[in-house]
């Protein structure tokens, strides 16, 4: 499975361990209730390959640094994650990490995922971290960093 592909699966996707009503929609209750609300729908529109969703919560300058060392900008990420023929089946976080102060903040975590990739089935493991900023009045990410999970992780 392309490491493009799968990021998607995850972006901003911090998931409590235990159950939510809505599957990929992260727990950000210890969060501002503004950025709490960006991080949910920026979850939903990862989930459902929302072209205008990415397009809203994925800041301009959006950098994404995949797990083949390449960098990736807004448009070359939004146009990997809608591509037809993916579905994530499951998605698990642990280990997250939330962050935030009155202009910024850090969401991440240890991501498991099923789905199918381009009509392949994948199973994955890996560490993320997504960077927000609160820019003109609204929460967007600025970088996302990815990488595999080494064994054991």
């Amino acid at each position: 499975m392309r490491a493009a592909s799968w990021i998607w699966i995850i972006l901003g996707a911090l998931i409590a361990p235990s159950v939510h009503a809505e599957q990929g929609v992260g727990d950000y209750r210890s969060l501002p209730a503004d950025l709490a609300a960006a991080a949910t729908a920026y979850d939903i529109a990862q989930l459902k390959s929302d072209r205008a969703g990415l397009e809203r919560y994925l800041a301009d300058d959006y950098t994404l640094a995949d797990s083949n060392g390449k960098n990736r900008n807004k448009a070359e990420s939004i146009a990997d994650a809608i591509v037809p023929g993916n579905k994530t089946t499951y998605v698990a976080i642990s280990q997250q990490v939330r962050k935030a102060w009155s202009d910024g903040a850090v969401l991440g975590g240890m991501v498991d995922a099923k789905g199918v990739d381009r009509g392949k089935p994948y199973t994955m493991r890996a560490r993320f971290v997504d960077v927000w900023a609160r820019r003109g009045g609204r929460w967007q990410v600025v970088f996302t960093q990815i990488h595999r999970a080494l064994p054991g992780e």
